[in-house]
């Protein structure tokens, strides 16, 4: 038996309601830019609308100009979503709270999860959606997965409860020291407080 190897997500489809609300939510909320648009070809009465979520990757919702936005939250049963999480920069983030609330979206504020922080609010549909900013940048060569790998790590090795900002600072350096150096001892030194040199 033998793995079938993924190598990142292709792409979130989801069921809309009408063609306009979608564009109007993931365009016109979320700023994805609209790039793709083709009949359903397994439901002739369905459009399939394409949209670039800032990565490339794409989101993709089907229409039907029969459906309206409903409002109603997803089920939360065993296999259904529960939410979506777009990344965001840190400069968006800070202006996330004052944009929904100028839009009259209800949302959770902002959520400390340790490692990043968050916002959730719902799409027009009751799809859950969550606003995500890192609290910190992978060194060069790195990804934010490798060091979230690092720093669990480094945390149940420590035996403590959740991520906080040390496990990520000392997983970043764990990481930057696996790169290869012309120093023998490549530990913590203070160049500031030397002891006094020898007499000659």
């Amino acid at each position: 038996m033998r793995k079938i190897q993924t190598q990142g997500v292709h792409h979130i489809t989801l069921v809309g309601a009408d063609r306009q609300s979608s564009i109007d939510f993931w365009e016109g909320v979320l700023g994805m830019p609209f790039v793709f648009e083709q009949p359903n070809l397994d439901r002739a009465e369905e459009n399939h609308l394409y949209f670039d979520p800032g990565d490339g990757r794409l989101i993709t919702v089907f229409t039907n100009e029969q459906r309206r936005p409903g409002g109603r939250p997803t089920p939360d049963d065993a296999g259904c979503v529960h939410h979506i999480a777009f990344n965001v920069s840190n400069a968006s983030f800070r202006q996330a709270v004052e944009r929904l609330d100028e839009r009259g979206i209800h949302h959770s504020g902002v959520k400390d999860r340790g490692f990043m922080d968050s916002i959730y609010f719902r799409d027009p549909l009751g799809q859950l959606i969550e606003l995500a900013c890192y609290r910190f940048e992978p060194p060069y060569g790195f990804t934010h997965a490798e060091v979230l790998l690092e720093a669990h790590l480094i945390r149940t090795q420590r035996g403590e409860y959740a991520i906080d900002p040390l496990h990520l600072a000392d997983a970043i350096e764990r990481l930057a020291h696996s790169r290869r150096s012309l120093s023998a001892e490549r530990g913590a030194r203070d160049p500031y407080h030397q002891p006094p040199a020898e007499p000659s």
